[in-house]
Protein backbone atom coordinates (compact mmCIF):
# COMPACT_ATOMS: atom_id res chain seq x y z
CA UNK A 1 0.00 0.00 0.00
CA UNK A 2 1.39 3.26 -1.27
CA UNK A 3 1.14 5.86 1.07
CA UNK A 4 0.29 8.79 -0.69
CA UNK A 5 -3.17 7.61 -0.72
CA UNK A 6 -3.13 7.42 3.47
CA UNK A 7 -3.56 10.33 5.92
CA UNK A 8 -1.75 8.37 8.98
CA UNK A 9 -0.17 4.71 9.42
CA UNK A 10 1.66 2.41 11.25
CA UNK A 11 4.92 0.94 9.79
CA UNK A 12 6.26 -2.09 11.29
CA UNK A 13 9.23 -3.78 10.49
CA UNK A 14 8.85 -7.39 11.50
CA UNK A 15 12.81 -8.24 10.09
CA UNK A 16 13.19 -6.65 14.12
CA UNK A 17 11.62 -9.41 15.87
CA UNK A 18 14.31 -11.70 15.39
CA UNK A 19 17.05 -9.29 16.90
CA UNK A 20 14.59 -9.26 19.97
CA UNK A 21 14.06 -12.70 20.72
CA UNK A 22 17.37 -12.94 20.42
CA UNK A 23 17.69 -10.29 23.55
CA UNK A 24 15.30 -11.86 25.19
CA UNK A 25 17.17 -15.60 24.97
CA UNK A 26 20.67 -13.77 26.02
CA UNK A 27 18.24 -12.90 29.30
CA UNK A 28 16.52 -16.02 29.58
CA UNK A 29 19.24 -18.78 29.01
CA UNK A 30 17.34 -21.94 28.21
CA UNK A 31 13.92 -21.14 29.24
CA UNK A 32 11.74 -21.49 25.97
CA UNK A 33 9.15 -18.32 25.00
CA UNK A 34 5.72 -18.28 25.15
CA UNK A 35 4.82 -15.69 22.46
CA UNK A 36 1.92 -13.30 23.91
CA UNK A 37 0.36 -12.20 20.95
CA UNK A 38 -3.30 -11.41 22.34
CA UNK A 39 -4.99 -7.99 21.29
CA UNK A 40 -3.48 -8.46 18.11
CA UNK A 41 -0.08 -8.47 18.93
CA UNK A 42 -0.49 -5.03 21.27
CA UNK A 43 -2.09 -4.00 17.91
CA UNK A 44 0.91 -4.25 15.60
CA UNK A 45 -0.63 -7.98 13.86
CA UNK A 46 -1.30 -11.03 15.42
CA UNK A 47 -0.69 -12.90 12.67
CA UNK A 48 2.32 -11.29 11.08
CA UNK A 49 4.21 -11.33 14.29
CA UNK A 50 3.21 -15.09 15.21
CA UNK A 51 4.63 -16.21 12.02
CA UNK A 52 7.49 -13.76 12.36
CA UNK A 53 8.21 -15.83 16.03
CA UNK A 54 7.61 -18.95 14.38
CA UNK A 55 10.67 -18.16 11.95
CA UNK A 56 12.68 -17.50 15.42
CA UNK A 57 11.76 -21.28 16.49
CA UNK A 58 8.83 -20.42 18.83
CA UNK A 59 6.00 -22.53 18.96
CA UNK A 60 3.53 -21.83 21.60
CA UNK A 61 1.71 -18.68 22.01
CA UNK A 62 -1.22 -17.05 24.35
CA UNK A 63 -4.22 -14.72 23.36
CA UNK A 64 -6.72 -13.33 25.86
CA UNK A 65 -10.10 -14.74 24.19
CA UNK A 66 -11.34 -17.74 21.76
CA UNK A 67 -11.50 -15.12 18.76
CA UNK A 68 -8.13 -14.43 18.88
CA UNK A 69 -7.11 -18.16 19.12
CA UNK A 70 -9.17 -19.21 16.06
CA UNK A 71 -7.73 -15.96 13.79
CA UNK A 72 -4.25 -17.74 14.58
CA UNK A 73 -6.02 -20.95 13.53
CA UNK A 74 -7.48 -19.68 10.42
CA UNK A 75 -4.43 -17.91 9.72
CA UNK A 76 -2.61 -21.27 9.55
CA UNK A 77 -1.19 -21.44 12.97
CA UNK A 78 -0.80 -24.82 14.13
CA UNK A 79 0.71 -24.46 17.25
CA UNK A 80 -0.09 -24.88 20.71
CA UNK A 81 -2.62 -21.90 21.75
CA UNK A 82 -2.82 -20.86 25.14
CA UNK A 83 -6.38 -18.81 25.93
CA UNK A 84 -5.51 -16.48 28.82
CA UNK A 85 -8.76 -14.94 29.58
CA UNK A 86 -12.42 -16.54 30.19
CA UNK A 87 -13.91 -18.14 27.60
CA UNK A 88 -18.05 -18.27 27.54
CA UNK A 89 -19.41 -22.28 28.30
CA UNK A 90 -21.20 -21.23 25.14
CA UNK A 91 -17.89 -21.24 23.01
CA UNK A 92 -16.48 -24.95 24.13
CA UNK A 93 -17.08 -26.36 21.68
CA UNK A 94 -14.54 -23.82 19.77
CA UNK A 95 -12.39 -25.05 21.96
CA UNK A 96 -12.78 -28.78 21.09
CA UNK A 97 -12.61 -28.05 17.22
CA UNK A 98 -9.72 -25.79 16.84
CA UNK A 99 -7.65 -28.06 19.91
CA UNK A 100 -7.15 -24.81 22.39
CA UNK A 101 -5.76 -24.78 25.60
CA UNK A 102 -7.81 -22.83 27.90
CA UNK A 103 -7.13 -21.23 31.08
CA UNK A 104 -8.75 -22.86 34.38
CA UNK A 105 -9.59 -19.73 36.17
CA UNK A 106 -11.87 -21.75 39.00
CA UNK A 107 -12.76 -24.95 39.94
CA UNK A 108 -16.38 -24.47 38.85
CA UNK A 109 -14.93 -23.66 35.79
CA UNK A 110 -13.42 -26.67 35.21
CA UNK A 111 -16.07 -28.69 36.46
CA UNK A 112 -17.78 -27.00 33.11
CA UNK A 113 -15.37 -27.95 31.27
CA UNK A 114 -15.56 -31.68 32.55
CA UNK A 115 -18.99 -31.67 31.92
CA UNK A 116 -18.78 -30.23 28.88
CA UNK A 117 -16.21 -32.62 27.47
CA UNK A 118 -18.23 -36.40 29.42
CA UNK A 119 -21.37 -34.74 27.95
CA UNK A 120 -19.86 -34.67 24.08
CA UNK A 121 -17.64 -37.42 24.26
CA UNK A 122 -14.25 -35.31 24.10
CA UNK A 123 -11.70 -34.09 26.08
CA UNK A 124 -11.21 -30.20 26.55
CA UNK A 125 -7.28 -29.11 27.27
CA UNK A 126 -6.29 -26.50 29.85
CA UNK A 127 -3.60 -24.71 31.77
CA UNK A 128 -4.34 -24.45 35.78
CA UNK A 129 -3.99 -20.38 36.95
CA UNK A 130 -3.13 -20.58 40.43
CA UNK A 131 -3.61 -17.28 41.68
CA UNK A 132 -0.51 -16.26 43.85
CA UNK A 133 -0.97 -12.62 44.63
CA UNK A 134 -2.41 -11.08 41.31
CA UNK A 135 -6.05 -11.38 42.58
CA UNK A 136 -7.40 -11.14 39.33
CA UNK A 137 -8.36 -14.44 38.15
CA UNK A 138 -7.27 -17.75 39.12
CA UNK A 139 -7.56 -20.57 42.06
CA UNK A 140 -6.36 -18.82 45.16
CA UNK A 141 -2.72 -19.75 46.22
CA UNK A 142 -1.89 -17.50 49.24
CA UNK A 143 -0.69 -17.24 52.69
CA UNK A 144 -4.12 -16.52 53.70
CA UNK A 145 -5.70 -18.39 51.18
CA UNK A 146 -4.41 -21.72 50.01
CA UNK A 147 -7.16 -23.68 48.14
CA UNK A 148 -4.95 -26.51 47.61
CA UNK A 149 -7.53 -29.03 47.10
CA UNK A 150 -9.82 -27.13 44.52
CA UNK A 151 -6.62 -26.82 42.29
CA UNK A 152 -5.73 -30.53 42.86
CA UNK A 153 -9.13 -31.87 42.32
CA UNK A 154 -9.20 -29.64 39.02
CA UNK A 155 -6.55 -32.09 37.78
CA UNK A 156 -8.23 -35.01 38.41
CA UNK A 157 -11.15 -33.99 36.77
CA UNK A 158 -12.81 -37.07 33.54
CA UNK A 159 -12.72 -35.18 30.29
CA UNK A 160 -10.31 -32.16 31.47
CA UNK A 161 -6.72 -32.53 30.37
CA UNK A 162 -4.46 -30.15 32.19
CA UNK A 163 -1.39 -29.67 30.48
CA UNK A 164 0.33 -26.98 32.78
CA UNK A 165 -0.06 -24.86 35.13
CA UNK A 166 0.92 -21.05 35.44
CA UNK A 167 0.54 -17.83 37.47
CA UNK A 168 1.83 -13.89 37.06
CA UNK A 169 3.90 -11.06 38.66
CA UNK A 170 1.79 -8.09 39.33
CA UNK A 171 4.90 -5.86 40.25
CA UNK A 172 7.83 -7.72 38.50
CA UNK A 173 8.61 -4.30 37.04
CA UNK A 174 9.00 -2.70 40.72
CA UNK A 175 12.65 -2.51 41.80
CA UNK A 176 11.50 -1.38 45.53
CA UNK A 177 12.86 -3.90 48.14
CA UNK A 178 8.93 -4.24 49.39
CA UNK A 179 7.43 -5.20 45.18
CA UNK A 180 11.03 -7.13 45.43
CA UNK A 181 10.08 -9.13 48.15
CA UNK A 182 6.31 -9.80 46.90
CA UNK A 183 7.55 -11.11 43.48
CA UNK A 184 10.12 -13.26 45.31
CA UNK A 185 7.25 -14.49 47.79
CA UNK A 186 4.80 -15.46 44.43
CA UNK A 187 7.78 -17.77 43.30
CA UNK A 188 8.20 -19.45 46.33
CA UNK A 189 4.18 -19.80 46.70
CA UNK A 190 4.57 -21.77 43.25
CA UNK A 191 7.23 -23.42 44.15
CA UNK A 192 5.44 -24.61 47.27
CA UNK A 193 2.31 -25.58 45.10
CA UNK A 194 3.95 -27.79 42.38
CA UNK A 195 5.82 -29.64 45.33
CA UNK A 196 2.47 -30.27 46.71
CA UNK A 197 1.16 -31.90 43.33
CA UNK A 198 4.19 -33.30 42.73
CA UNK A 199 4.37 -35.35 46.04
CA UNK A 200 0.50 -36.62 45.65
CA UNK A 201 1.54 -38.23 42.18
CA UNK A 202 0.50 -35.22 39.97
CA UNK A 203 2.28 -34.20 37.13
CA UNK A 204 2.03 -30.18 36.88
CA UNK A 205 2.91 -30.28 33.62
CA UNK A 206 4.30 -27.19 32.11
CA UNK A 207 5.03 -24.39 34.20
CA UNK A 208 5.37 -20.94 33.38
CA UNK A 209 5.16 -17.08 35.20
CA UNK A 210 7.63 -14.72 33.90
CA UNK A 211 5.72 -12.06 32.09
CA UNK A 212 8.12 -9.40 30.29
CA UNK A 213 9.38 -7.59 33.62
CA UNK A 214 9.83 -11.00 35.40
CA UNK A 215 11.57 -11.86 32.02
CA UNK A 216 13.85 -8.26 32.60
CA UNK A 217 14.63 -8.39 36.42
CA UNK A 218 14.89 -12.32 37.42
CA UNK A 219 16.57 -13.76 34.37
CA UNK A 220 16.15 -17.61 34.00
CA UNK A 221 14.24 -19.16 36.98
CA UNK A 222 14.06 -22.80 34.96
CA UNK A 223 10.58 -22.73 34.09
CA UNK A 224 9.24 -24.22 30.47
CA UNK A 225 7.92 -21.15 28.89
CA UNK A 226 8.57 -17.31 29.77
CA UNK A 227 5.83 -15.00 28.79
CA UNK A 228 7.11 -12.04 26.97
CA UNK A 229 4.40 -9.04 24.77
CA UNK A 230 6.68 -6.17 24.50
CA UNK A 231 9.92 -7.22 24.22
CA UNK A 232 9.69 -9.05 20.93
CA UNK A 233 8.40 -5.49 19.37
CA UNK A 234 11.08 -4.12 20.95
CA UNK A 235 9.72 -1.85 23.69
CA UNK A 236 8.96 -1.95 27.14
CA UNK A 237 6.02 -0.78 28.91
CA UNK A 238 7.87 2.83 29.86
CA UNK A 239 11.43 3.06 29.11
CA UNK A 240 11.74 5.51 32.34
CA UNK A 241 11.02 1.98 34.81
CA UNK A 242 14.48 1.10 35.56
CA UNK A 243 15.59 -3.23 35.13
CA UNK A 244 18.40 -4.87 36.36
CA UNK A 245 19.01 -6.45 32.83
CA UNK A 246 20.54 -4.39 29.67
CA UNK A 247 18.39 -5.37 26.58
CA UNK A 248 19.73 -3.79 23.23
CA UNK A 249 15.67 -3.93 21.84
CA UNK A 250 14.67 -2.41 18.74
CA UNK A 251 11.60 -0.98 18.39
CA UNK A 252 9.15 -2.45 14.83
CA UNK A 253 6.68 0.40 15.27
CA UNK A 254 6.54 3.64 13.52
CA UNK A 255 3.53 5.89 13.68
CA UNK A 256 3.17 8.39 10.44
CA UNK A 257 0.59 11.37 9.70
CA UNK A 258 1.07 14.37 7.09
CA UNK A 259 0.80 18.13 6.90
CA UNK A 260 -2.69 18.87 5.47
CA UNK A 261 -1.52 22.67 5.62
CA UNK A 262 0.14 25.54 7.55
CA UNK A 263 -1.01 28.88 8.08
CA UNK A 264 0.65 31.56 9.82
CA UNK A 265 -1.49 33.94 13.25
CA UNK A 266 -0.81 36.71 14.55
CA UNK A 267 -0.09 37.41 18.17
CA UNK A 268 -3.01 36.57 20.28
CA UNK A 269 -4.55 34.23 17.86
CA UNK A 270 -6.13 30.46 19.25
CA UNK A 271 -5.96 27.33 18.74
CA UNK A 272 -8.35 24.42 18.58
CA UNK A 273 -10.92 23.43 20.93
CA UNK A 274 -10.90 25.15 24.33
CA UNK A 275 -8.96 27.96 23.04
CA UNK A 276 -6.39 26.52 25.75
CA UNK A 277 -3.57 27.35 23.34
CA UNK A 278 -2.85 31.65 22.20
CA UNK A 279 0.31 32.34 20.28
CA UNK A 280 2.61 35.19 22.07
CA UNK A 281 3.62 36.64 18.53
CA UNK A 282 2.60 35.43 14.89
CA UNK A 283 2.99 31.97 14.85
CA UNK A 284 3.32 29.08 11.89
CA UNK A 285 0.97 26.45 12.40
CA UNK A 286 0.82 23.20 10.58
CA UNK A 287 -2.38 20.98 10.59
CA UNK A 288 -1.64 17.47 11.19
CA UNK A 289 -4.22 14.25 9.37
CA UNK A 290 -4.00 12.57 13.10
CA UNK A 291 -6.19 12.89 15.75
CA UNK A 292 -7.40 10.30 19.11
CA UNK A 293 -10.06 8.74 17.09
CA UNK A 294 -6.69 7.12 15.09
CA UNK A 295 -5.23 6.37 19.09
CA UNK A 296 -3.48 9.93 19.88
CA UNK A 297 -4.40 10.07 23.05
CA UNK A 298 -6.28 13.46 23.45
CA UNK A 299 -4.89 13.52 27.11
CA UNK A 300 -1.50 14.17 25.24
CA UNK A 301 -2.59 18.16 24.52
CA UNK A 302 -1.07 20.99 26.16
CA UNK A 303 1.60 18.89 27.38
CA UNK A 304 4.44 19.71 24.78
CA UNK A 305 4.18 16.49 22.71
CA UNK A 306 6.74 16.56 20.16
CA UNK A 307 6.58 15.36 16.62
CA UNK A 308 9.30 15.01 13.67
CA UNK A 309 8.79 16.79 10.73
CA UNK A 310 11.56 17.07 8.14
CA UNK A 311 13.50 16.34 10.55
CA UNK A 312 12.62 19.17 12.69
CA UNK A 313 11.24 18.30 16.21
CA UNK A 314 8.11 20.68 16.80
CA UNK A 315 5.29 20.77 19.78
CA UNK A 316 2.05 20.17 19.53
CA UNK A 317 -0.45 22.83 19.88
CA UNK A 318 -3.50 22.60 21.36
CA UNK A 319 -6.05 20.54 21.82
CA UNK A 320 -6.10 17.42 19.96
CA UNK A 321 -9.12 16.97 17.91
CA UNK A 322 -11.07 13.62 16.83
CA UNK A 323 -9.58 13.70 13.15
CA UNK A 324 -6.52 16.31 13.34
CA UNK A 325 -4.60 18.15 15.47
CA UNK A 326 -1.79 20.88 15.12
CA UNK A 327 1.90 21.54 15.35
CA UNK A 328 3.83 24.73 16.23
CA UNK A 329 6.51 25.10 13.16
CA UNK A 330 7.38 28.53 13.81
CA UNK A 331 10.90 28.79 12.51
CA UNK A 332 11.19 26.10 10.05
CA UNK A 333 10.12 27.93 6.47
CA UNK A 334 10.67 24.19 5.18
CA UNK A 335 7.61 22.70 6.67
CA UNK A 336 4.99 22.90 4.18
CA UNK A 337 1.60 20.67 3.17
CA UNK A 338 2.34 17.10 2.33
CA UNK A 339 5.08 16.70 5.01
CA UNK A 340 5.35 13.39 6.42
CA UNK A 341 4.86 13.88 10.39
CA UNK A 342 6.74 10.77 12.51
CA UNK A 343 5.16 10.73 15.66
CA UNK A 344 7.12 7.63 16.58
CA UNK A 345 10.17 6.85 15.34
CA UNK A 346 12.88 8.27 13.18
CA UNK A 347 13.53 11.08 10.86
CA UNK A 348 17.04 12.59 10.33
CA UNK A 349 19.15 12.65 13.23
CA UNK A 350 16.22 13.11 15.62
CA UNK A 351 13.67 10.24 17.21
CA UNK A 352 10.20 9.97 18.79
CA UNK A 353 9.69 7.33 20.89
CA UNK A 354 6.44 5.69 22.30
CA UNK A 355 7.13 6.32 25.48
CA UNK A 356 7.04 9.79 24.76
CA UNK A 357 3.18 9.70 23.82
CA UNK A 358 2.76 7.06 27.04
CA UNK A 359 4.17 9.56 29.63
CA UNK A 360 2.39 12.65 28.60
CA UNK A 361 -0.61 11.08 28.27
CA UNK A 362 -0.63 9.45 31.43
CA UNK A 363 -0.60 5.56 30.57
CA UNK A 364 1.79 2.87 29.47
CA UNK A 365 3.11 1.62 26.05
CA UNK A 366 0.65 -1.68 26.48
CA UNK A 367 -2.38 0.50 26.00
CA UNK A 368 -0.64 3.04 23.65
CA UNK A 369 0.05 0.94 21.01
CA UNK A 370 -3.50 -1.26 21.53
CA UNK A 371 -5.70 2.22 20.94
CA UNK A 372 -4.58 2.87 17.38
CA UNK A 373 -7.82 2.45 15.57
CA UNK A 374 -8.13 0.25 12.03
CA UNK A 375 -8.74 3.42 10.51
CA UNK A 376 -4.72 3.50 10.99
CA UNK A 377 -3.34 1.20 8.35
CA UNK A 378 -0.01 -1.40 9.32
CA UNK A 379 2.22 -1.48 6.82
CA UNK A 380 4.73 -4.09 6.59
CA UNK A 381 8.03 -2.63 5.82
CA UNK A 382 10.02 -5.55 6.77
CA UNK A 383 11.41 -5.82 2.71
CA UNK A 384 12.43 -1.79 3.19
CA UNK A 385 15.82 -2.62 4.48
Amino acid sequence: METDTLRAWLEVDYSLIPHNVKEIRRLMGSTPIMGIVKADSYGLGAVSCTKALQACGIHTFAVATIEEAIELRKAGIEDDILILGSTPEASFDKLAQYSLIQTILSLPYAKKMSAWGKEHGGTLRGHVKADTGMNRIGIQYQDDIKDYDAIKEAYELDNLKVEGIFSHFPVSDDLEEDSKAFTTHQMELFEELIARLKADGIDPGLRHIQNSYGILNYGDLGYDFCRPGLLYMGVTSDDAIPVVSDPDFKPIASLKAKVSMVKTIPAGATVSYGRHYQADSPRRIASLTIGYADGLPRACSNKNLEVLIRGHRVPLAGNICMDQCMADVTGYDDIEAGDIVTLIGTDGNETVTVDEISRKAGTINNETLTRFTKRVPRLDVSDRQ
